[in-house]
């Protein structure tokens, strides 16, 4: 089996050599990785001349991650595809754990593994929640960590890549539309990446960008966005005033009260459970 491994990178030049060097380790299966840099201005391209040994790589202005993955999949034809961004990191023995699974389950279409949300120094500070596959489960919380996650190339081929209008969450909605189209998941239960994880990364840093993000994507793909994803915008649309303090009956009345406006712009209608629960919030004894 041949592996492609694809790597959207923008300014990630204190870490990237780690990402090249973590895909350089692989055995197991004939491995091509290319990178799709957006012209960075840092160290990225020099890192990319000078690593051992040499990868595919391409550095020039484009419309973004998604686009970079996008392009680096049509670039690629390997019969299994992983995406890896510039600042996380394959386990050793992740490539080859996975083309066994692939091997011995031919009807599965996509596997994804356990990982590791790592700090700066490539340090595992804890565990990504990840969960069996369960498709309703998938719409309440994204428990597939993206870089530990691998699939077959027919996919692309039956259902496309991934949706260009997206900057957050495109590889949660590329889940959740190949899982509404009955596309065949499975947990490989193993180690193989490590995700990173700092103020600095482009989710952390914008999370109300994100959920509104999320919020319209769920309404784009199912009509509606679950309540958990609704109350998940309004904890982010008040706790980035620092002054409120997560607790207490003010907080909740904040969160609740955007909560049931975030329903109404969204879902054009406040559900019962909602209402229920922001009621016990504020009135329980």
């Amino acid at each position: 089996m041949k592996v492609s491994i694809v790597t959207p990178s923008y300014n990630q030049g204190q870490f990237i050599e780690r990402t090249l060097q973590s895909v350089a380790i692989q055995r197991g299966a004939e491995i091509e990785h290319v990178v799709f840099d957006g012209g960075s201005k840092d160290t990225t391209v020099e890192v990319l001349k000078a690593f051992t040994p040499p990868v595919r790589w391409i550095s020039k202005k484009d419309n973004g991650q998604t686009d970079a993955v996008n392009k680096g999949i049509r670039a690629t034809d390997g019969e299994i595809i992983g995406w890896l961004n510039s600042d996380d990191i394959y386990y050793p023995g992740a490539v080859e754990r996975v083309v066994t699974f692939f091997e011995q389950n031919p009807d599965v279409d996509v596997v994804y593994g356990l990982a590791d949300h790592i700090d700066l120094e490539d340090v595992a500070f804890e565990e990504y929640p990840t969960e069996s596959w369960n498709f309703d489960r998938l719409k309440e919380t994204c428990f597939i960590c993206q870089p530990a996650l691998f699939l077959r190339r027919r996919v692309v081929e039956q259902h496309g890549l991934l949706d260009e209008s997206l900057h957050f969450c495109m590889d949660y909605a590329y889940w959740l539309r190949l899982g509404k189209a009955g596309v065949r998941f499975a947990l490989l239960p193993e180690k193989l990446a490590g995700s990173r994880l700092y103020a600095d990364n482009k989710t952390l840093g914008s999370r109300v960008k994100v959920h509104v993000e999320i919020n319209d994507m769920f309404s784009k793909l199912f009509g509606q966005v679950p309540d958990r994803w609704l109350f998940n915008y309004a904890h982010a649309k008040v706790q980035q005033n620092p002054q409120h303090r997560s607790g207490g009956r003010l907080f909740a009345a904040k969160v609740g009260i955007i909560a049931m406006s975030s329903a109404v712009k969204w879902n054009r209608r406040i559900s019962g459970p909602m209402l229920k629960l922001i009621w016990g919030w504020l009135f329980k004894r």
